[in-house]
């Protein structure tokens, strides 16, 4: 498990060096509240350059910055950004303002890019950006918009788990400690009478953090029982002979939970909310594209996998990943709170204060001018 640890925890390209050096001196400021506020939810740096660009160059009318970084995942559940930058829809409504991008394996390592104005707009879960609010006591970011519903399973071994009752002494992995799949884990664990210790993983059950990259492989090579994760790592384990043992959709009414909101840096907010607003414009039109032409979205997407992964996703695994998610423009503002009740429970939160999490003033200003019903932040906005 170690070796697995070192290896989730190396830092991979990423920002520049001035802009790492802070990031790590801001989570090193942050750590002793962070232990009394959050448990220890274990910020890493852990991104990479986005050389797969879209077929758009920054051309025409420059808005109020020369230019705006954004980060996402290279995951199914960020199709939203992924299709934005594979199309060249962000670039598009940005004009002369250039598009710049950051690839992150979870969200806390995105949220202290965030802090550190490594990026300025990020697709990300629900627990790391409660985390990253509570922990600047509102000031770093704000909620923009949804993206993504769905998506995420607990995915084992058929041979060594058949039941809830057969995780006990297994390894179950999740991508980083404290991102959202860590959290449905760690509380999940926790309703069905486990104990573990949320900091090291130890416990009833071993949970293991570590780069969705490795979870396959790990899995193969029987160094995991099974894993929590997104898609398309769920669909690729499954593919590896995993089974689904519990789809996260089952556990929430409807079986709409927020799997990835939209956040910025409050600072950038202020300064380029009409920057801001271009990117919530392509992110809308991204969505509205992803569902008018889903077996297109699913090349795109799968173009962006392979340009930002080295290899595209088999068929297969690319329609059960794009099958289990929906893309929405509501952050789903309702489930938000149910999230930080869980990050409680999982031993990670204190009970937290969400008031003023979202803004989504930019987001309603789009939907509007597009035609689309506003969406509410469920008396959570500023």
């Amino acid at each position: 498990m170690s070796r697995l640890r070192r290896r989730a925890d190396r830092t991979l390209v990423g920002p520049a060096r001035p802009a790492r050096r802070a990031a790590r001196l801001i989570a090193a400021a942050a750590l002793p509240l962070l232990l009394t506020s959050l448990a220890a939810c274990g910020y890493g740096s852990q991104a990479t350059k986005d050389n797969a660009s879209g077929p758009v160059a920054a051309s025409g009318k420059k808005l109020s910055a020369n230019s705006v970084t954004i980060g996402y995942f290279a995951n199914v559940t960020h199709a939203t950004a992924l299709v934005g930058v594979q199309q060249g829809l962000f670039q598009k409504q940005l004009g002369g303002t250039q598009l710049k991008t950051q690839v992150f394996n979870a969200g806390p390592s995105e949220v202290e890019a965030l802090n550190s104005g490594a990026i300025d707009i990020g697709w990300i879960g629900p627990s790391p950006a409660i985390n990253g609010y509570i922990k600047s006591k509102g000031k770093s970011l704000k909620i923009i918009s949804g993206a993504t519903s769905g998506g995420a399973s607990l995915v084992v071994n058929p041979n060594k788990i058949k039941s809830e009752s057969d995780l006990k002494g297994k390894t179950i992995a999740t991508p980083q400690l404290g991102n959202t799949q860590d959290v449905a884990l760690l509380n999940y664990l926790a309703g069905k009478g486990y104990k573990e210790d949320p900091t090291t993983g130890k416990g009833d059950v071993t949970v293991t953090r570590i780069d969705n990259k490795t979870t396959v492989t790990a899995f193969q090579q029987g160094q995991i029982d099974g894993a929590w994760v997104p898609e398309p790592t769920a669909s690729q384990l499954v593919a590896a002979g995993a089974r689904t043992l519990i789809d996260e959709k089952s556990l929430w009414p409807g079986g709409q939970f927020v799997t990835t909101n939209v956040v910025v840096s409050q600072s950038f907010l202020a300064a380029h909310p009409d920057v801001v607003q271009a990117v919530l414009r392509g992110s809308v039109q991204a969505n509205a594209w992803i569902k008018a032409n889903p077996e297109a979205a699913k090349s795109a997407i799968n173009a962006q996998l392979q340009a930002l992964n080295g290899k595209p996703l088999p068929g297969k695994v690319l329609d059960s990943a794009f099958g289990n998610i929906e893309v929405t423009d509501d952050p789903l503002a309702s489930t938000l709170q149910q999230e930080a009740t869980h990050g409680v429970a999982a031993g990670l939160l204190k009970q937290p204060d969400l008031k003023g999490i979202y803004d989504l003033t930019p987001l309603n200003a789009v939907l509007k001018s597009e035609g689309k019903p506003q969406v509410s932040d469920a008396g959570l906005g500023s």
